[in-house]
């Protein structure tokens, strides 16, 4: 291949009508559901107050991972994202492998959005079966994203802004109840509670940062998203230096009051610990109010990913990689046919849900992680080839670029390659690698079968 631009010659049909700000709000749509309202429990059980330690690590492998895609981006603005690039870079049989297993992990984690979406509506119509609403709002989303890219970014701005409101109002409520008028059992003390600070070891706060890396887990599709932005060069570097920064605000300031209001042995529960936090404010109608947040995180995330995986598998198709009708649009610009494959984790998530209820949570979470962690992985990589590659060309350095390069970048690649390793030692998410690392060589050897014939 002679240069990138046959890539993003490939890739046309989109359309540009994503603003900066739609942008952000994609990427914390995608960041910002049930991460942090579910699974901050389940991080909290393996870490206790030390939690917050483990969300400040994941957090800063995202800032490195935002500032390696940032520069990659700004270079090479398409909807290919990072398996584009592992395909120049890396090589042909590498930016297949990756975007696939990318484009697995987010089928999934769609299904398990929208299961979590029946279990919150469930709270309302305890009488209609799960599977109703995930069905109706499975239609809703999917006819969202059929529409218009510019359809689908104001409904996840509207999505997201609701979100970003109640996480506001929780701070705002939270910090009254801490430091303005806190009532008893409330208050920084809590953090001593139950063995104290680092009562589960540095062992326990480094299993929660597998969760934080899950919570995490969604910034790239600012990314995916740079192909179908206008002026995807400044509205990615505007985009990429805000997302972040707001991320750690909201789950750190979160935690850190929930723990301050809720001792950590409540607050690692089977349910979401706001429910508890608002239970104990006492405020009127604060369960219904916090179910609907809860609702609209999920949908938000579910949206959002949907979007990411769809085109996705529009960059295989458009690479040779997957069936021609995945590259086609319609007259708005949307990958019908893409969209419509890539909502094949809703029935994944119905029948793993059904036959196996109590685990289908950490079940999903644990397959989905994979393929997510493994594109964080390889940006990395990549960004390494990336740089190397352009100082070989003499290219002028970019306006946006990796800071601390090469060894943040390094950095960056073996802390995610370490959370990768720690999941094969942890109970709860053995199924990461028992079924990422077979659908890995199960890929490469479809790719060389293929291409031998």
């Amino acid at each position: 291949m002679a240069s990138f631009q046959d890539i993003q010659q490939r890739e046309r049909g989109l359309q540009q009508h994503l603003t900066s700000a739609q942008m952000v709000m994609i990427a914390i749509g995608g960041a910002v559901g049930t991460g942090l309202f579910m699974g901050s429990a389940f991080a909290i059980g393996f870490a206790g107050p030390a939690v917050l330690v483990s969300y400040a690590i994941g957090a800063f492998i995202a800032l490195l991972l935002i500032g390696c895609l940032g520069e990659m981006t700004v270079a090479h603005p398409t909807s290919g994202s990072f398996g584009a690039y592992a395909e120049y870079y890396l090589g042909p049989m590498v930016g297949f492998v990756l975007r696939y297993a990318y484009w697995a992990a987010l089928v999934l984690a769609v299904g398990m959005e929208v299961t979590a979406v029946g279990i919150y509506m469930a709270y309302w119509f305890p009488d209609v079966p799960q599977w109703v609403w995930v069905g109706v709002f499975s239609a809703v989303l999917v006819g969202v994203n059929l529409r218009s890219v510019k359809v689908y970014g104001t409904v996840e701005y509207a999505f997201s802004a609701i979100k970003v409101a109640a996480i506001v109002a929780f701070i705002l409520i939270g910090s009254y109840v801490v430091f303005g008028a806190p009532a008893p059992g409330m208050g920084l003390e809590n953090y001593q509670a139950g063995g104290g600070f680092w009562a589960k070891g540095v062992g326990g706060m480094w299993l929660g940062v597998i969760v934080a890396m899950f919570s995490y887990l969604g910034v790239e599709a600012i990314a995916v998203a740079a192909g179908e932005a206008r002026q995807p060069e400044r509205a990615v570097q505007k985009a990429m230096k805000t997302t972040v920064l707001r991320l750690v605000l909201f789950y750190l300031l979160t935690l850190a009051l929930m723990l301050a209001i809720v001792p950590w042995t409540e607050a690692a529960t089977q349910t979401s610990p706001f429910v508890r936090v608002m239970e104990l404010t006492h405020i009127p109608y604060a369960a219904g109010v916090l179910n609907f947040v809860v609702l609209v995180a999920a949908l938000s995330a579910m949206n959002s990913q949907l979007y990411t995986t769809s085109r996705m598998m529009f960059s295989l198709a458009r690479a040779g990689q997957a069936p021609t009708r995945f590259g086609r649009t319609n007259a708005s610009g949307v990958p019908v046919a893409a969209i419509l494959v890539s909502s094949l984790g809703v029935a994944v998530a119905m029948f793993i849900n059904a036959f196996w209820p109590k685990e289908s949570f950490v079940w999903m979470m644990s397959i989905a992680m994979f393929g997510a962690m493994l594109a964080w992985f390889m940006v990395f990589v990549t960004h390494l080839a990336f740089r190397a590659r352009r100082q070989r060309e003499g290219l002028a350095p970019l306006a946006f670029r990796m800071w601390g390069f090469p060894w943040l970048t390094l950095l960056g690649a073996v802390l995610m390659g370490a959370v990768l390793v720690t999941t094969a030692f942890t109970p709860q998410f053995r199924l990461t690698l028992a079924f990422g690392l077979p659908w890995v060589l199960l890929l490469a050897a479809i790719y060389w079968l293929r291409h031998k014939k």
